[in-house]
């Protein structure tokens, strides 16, 4: 969808910078993505590493208490962490918000017994080694989506096809959707490109992209993009709260991720990490207060998509590119 008319919010000291001699120059019109998110919108929040039915309980109760609306959930340990009952309990809790529930798939190369991700050019990355990965990767898709999850995780080009074939077969419910993990992020137009061609309804970028990197992705595709508005410190560590409005005007449609840098890594998840896990959860949704009040003090705020509105889950160009 796409909405030709987006405007650019207040930039930060905008005022008190012109009034001294300093104003920034004047943004261009030809920046802007012309994009929104199917039935409105330019931006929607999600709230990520929600590692399980306990941390998910932290996060909704501390989501009413500061008023941080949220769109979306995701973990990030996998759905092989969790019990058939956790993933109900997640499904139901999430369901009766309307909130979008994203569990990762599979195995991935740094749980793996190769050595090359521990070389310092990290190797094959997070992708899922051999076959049997993808199929550990598969199976977790059906477990997850025959429990009622709608929305899938993956850090693979091969894992991402092959779900998104599975989609069309009916192996998968055609409503699944399926969202590129940023430990692969695309971070050219031309890739970003190539992975919604396999399939993805949402991908995930690095958060060092610049503004004119995401002007650049939007001139060749219109396909939901996510990004760490604060990123973990094994993402880099980036902070980019006060750029929260030019990256909506650039990226939109554009999740907005509240990660948490200066936190020790919690994946894969265990009750050895509780206290860490739950205290971090929560900060995660005081993040997202925080980026919330800056959107509304730039006169962002109002492109919030609206609560409960979902992904259709289209399958994406699937006749040209099987």
């Amino acid at each position: 969808m796409t909405d030709a008319s987006a405007t650019a919010a207040r930039r930060p000291g905008e005022q008190a910078l012109a009034a001294l001699g300093l104003g920034a120059p004047d943004l261009s019109p030809a920046d802007a993505s012309p994009h929104t998110f199917p039935g409105g919108g330019r931006w929607r929040t999600e709230i990520p590493s929600c590692e399980g039915p306990e941390a998910l309980a932290v996060v909704l109760k501390e989501a009413s208490r500061l008023d941080v609306p949220i769109h979306r959930i995701s973990q990030g340990s996998g759905v092989w962490m969790l019990t058939d009952s956790e993933i109900t309990e997640m499904v139901e809790a999430t369901a009766e918000r309307d909130i979008e529930l994203c569990l990762f798939t599979g195995p991935r190369g740094t749980w793996d017994i190769g050595g090359s991700t521990r070389t310092d050019s990290r190797g094959a990355g997070l992708r899922a080694r051999g076959h049997d990965a993808v199929a550990g990767c598969v199976e977790d898709a059906v477990r997850a989506t025959e429990l009622g999850v709608k929305c899938l995780l993956v850090a693979d080009e091969g894992v991402l096809w092959t779900l998104h074939r599975a989609r069309a077969a009916g192996i998968l419910p055609a409503d699944t959707t399926l969202k590129v993990s940023a430990l692969i992020g695309p971070v050219n137009p031309a890739a970003y490109a190539v992975y919604e061609r396999l399939g993805a309804d949402s991908v995930n970028v690095p958060s060092d992209l610049t503004l004119d990197h995401l002007t650049e992705i939007r001139r060749v595709s219109a396909c939901p993009m996510d990004m760490y508005i604060e990123a973990p410190d094994d993402l880099g560590g980036y902070v980019r709260m006060y750029e929260v409005a030019e990256l909506i005007r650039r990226g939109a449609p554009l999740y907005l991720k509240f990660g948490l840098s200066k936190a020790p890594g919690i994946y894969p998840y265990g009750h050895h990490m509780r206290e860490l896990t739950l205290a971090t959860a929560k900060e995660r949704v005081r993040r997202g207060r925080l980026a919330l009040d800056l959107l509304a003090r730039h006169g962002a705020d109002g492109e919030m998509a609206p609560l409960g509105s979902r992904l259709p889950g289209a399958l994406r160009r699937f006749e040209t590119y099987s």
